[in-house]
């Protein structure tokens, strides 16, 4: 069995100060241990989500790991505390917080995890500060950011220079859906999570192409969640647009959507044997990634597990269990010695 590199997994501090009490403003989380090896996220008086151990703790996840075969996660932190809503130097100081831990992490368990910084991107000045921190003194590989940053698409020029620290710095970067538009309209049946994820993706995969970032910074090495959201499912209807209506779309760049496919990677949460094999087949063995999501309910149990189930080439498996990812990550020291 091929050993397995997970690029899309989430983690948090046992601990959360209480930033909302130290700022004087609502909106951060913090955790509510109610139970043994167990907590509710609490942002004020409101549940956000039950975690347990395996959320914050790296030995329970190496055991997890070990028994569901993957040798090396790739952990980020989870997009509710992204905090792009917040005071540029409040997000900066929580943002510090959670990749000490990710690095703490990463240096307790070695061999075991690799990190991505989170940033505040509202204020890219300090957002490129943090991220250099974390690339050159922290060493993690690369940096968790949102498919938008409050009312900035991904294109917008005031990101640019974040985009040049990430390609100087040589990191990777996993975009990662967050605060769906639409969710006063979607209160039942969890419809943010299952219709609003999925647009929120395409909708950042659709900005960078359609605003030409990966043209502009092209050593760019960007990831997207979810299988790459609603984005593979669409791409027809999106490229006839730009066709269609080129003064409505390729205002800022020409060249057409699929002439990205390969461009960028995507992972394999799609939980669809029809659209995994669909993603391989537009994408590319070598840019569809293992990711599970770990470790949420939307996630995979058995990161792998429906990779495996299909009639693919061993080849490809590699591909998608580890020679993705590495292509993807910047170069990792004696990797040898767990991924052949």
């Amino acid at each position: 069995m091929c050993q397995k590199i997970d690029i899309h997994t989430h983690i948090m501090p046992e601990h959360m100060p209480r930033y909302s009490e130290r700022f004087g403003y609502e909106g951060f989380v913090y955790l509510h241990h109610h139970a043994p090896c167990k907590a509710r996220m609490m942002v004020g008086d409101k549940f956000f989500r039950e975690i347990s151990q395996n959320c914050w703790d790296g030995a329970v996840r190496v055991q997890e790991m070990d028994e569901t075969g993957v040798r090396l996660q790739v952990l980020s932190t989870i997009p509710v505390l992204f905090n792009y809503w917040a005071r540029p130097k409040d997000c900066l100081e929580v943002s510090r917080y959670l990749n000490d831990h990710i690095a703490d992490t990463v240096r307790r368990f070695p061999g075991r995890f690799v990190g991505l910084a989170t940033v505040p991107l509202q204020d890219p000045q300090l957002a490129v500060q943090e991220l250099e921190r974390c690339i050159k003194e922290l060493g993690l590989v690369g940096v968790e950011i949102g498919t938008h940053i409050n009312d900035w698409n991904l294109n917008e020029p005031e990101l640019y220079p974040f985009w040049e620290a990430c390609e100087q710095l040589n990191a990777s970067v996993l975009v990662h859906p967050w605060d769906m538009p639409g969710q006063e309209k979607m209160r039942r049946y969890w419809l943010p999570w299952l219709v609003g994820m999925p647009a929120e993706t395409c909708r950042a995969i659709c900005s960078m192409i359609f605003g030409g970032i990966f043209e502009k910074f092209p050593r760019l090495r960007v990831a997207f969640c979810h299988g790459g959201g609603s984005f593979p499912g669409t791409l027809g209807r999106i490229e006839h647009g730009f066709r269609a209506r080129p003064d409505l779309v390729a205002i800022d760049n020409d060249k057409p959507p699929r002439h990205y496919l390969g461009r960028f990677w995507v992972d394999t949460l799609t939980f669809d044997p029809l659209m995994l094999q669909h993603i391989i087949g537009l994408f590319g063995s070598r840019r569809v990634a293992l990711g599970s999501d770990y470790p949420f309910p939307l996630g995979e149990a058995r990161p792998g597990a429906l990779v495996e189930s299909l009639p693919l080439s061993e080849e490809i498996k590699k591909d998608i269990f580890f020679r993705a990812a590495l292509e993807w990550l910047p170069p990792l020291e004696n990797l040898s010695e767990f991924v052949n």
